[in-house]
């Protein structure tokens, strides 16, 4: 236990390390979001009912994170693969890799919520559980992808791979996600959305226990 923790540590900081070498990518993605809430925006102009507020909030943040998460196997040449195979357990690279992108997930979340209130008007009244709820679902949304990354990285259609395995596996979790965040903008009681919060943390587990077991396998092939 104690090596894979100093190695996921390794690993993690691998990760940033090369993140802020080649901004590029991240630059990119920001750049993806303000474009998309400008569009929003130019569409709009107000969105008067929460739920709408809601969902185009939500499928900017899908679509950002989608676009941020399909990097994170396929930056990592053969070479390198190859490299970290003999020397990292298969579960430090996917729990770094996971950890590094729920990083990379809440802060474009953010940035993208941030963005789409300034510029579409924030109906939200309990902002520290709309916080929590986008933490959650940065949790939930990069485990999901980094796992379908790995497999899509072993075939030579990265992106349709994330697309057919993907958004079929994102459904539930994003219904959920959306459900939670609709009713801390409404500023309801927490005990009407506490079960949306519970079920997300129950995907958000049972998600990333599986990538743990999973991915050794696909590690090795």
């Amino acid at each position: 236990m104690v090596r894979i923790i100093s190695q996921i540590n390794t690993l993690l900081w691998k990760e940033f390390v090369l993140e802020f070498r080649n901004k590029n990518a991240l630059n990119g993605i920001v750049l993806y979001v303000f474009s998309t809430v400008f569009i929003v925006y130019q569409s709009f102009r107000v969105v008067p009912e929460v739920p709408v507020w809601n969902a185009l909030l939500w499928i900017i943040i899908l679509f950002s994170s989608v676009n941020a998460v399909n990097k994170t196997f396929q930056n990592d040449g053969m070479g390198r693969q190859y490299y970290l195979y003999l020397l990292a357990d298969p579960k430090a690279v996917i729990l770094s890799k996971i950890i590094y992108n729920i990083v990379l997930l809440s802060f474009l979340s953010l940035i993208s919520a941030a963005c789409y209130g300034l510029v579409l008007g924030n109906p939200i009244q309990q902002y520290g559980n709309f916080i929590f709820v986008i933490f959650m679902g940065s949790i939930g949304l990069s485990s999901l992808l980094t796992m379908i990354s790995a497999i899509s990285s072993k075939s030579g259609n990265a992106l349709g791979m994330v697309a057919v395995l993907g958004f079929p596996l994102i459904i539930p979790l994003i219904i959920t996600i959306i459900k939670a965040s609709k009713g801390v903008a409404d500023g309801l009681p927490f005990n009407t959305y506490a079960k949306y919060l519970l079920t997300m943390a129950g995907l958000d587990i049972l998600v990333i226990a599986l990538s743990v077991i999973l991915f050794p396998y696909l590690w090795r092939d």
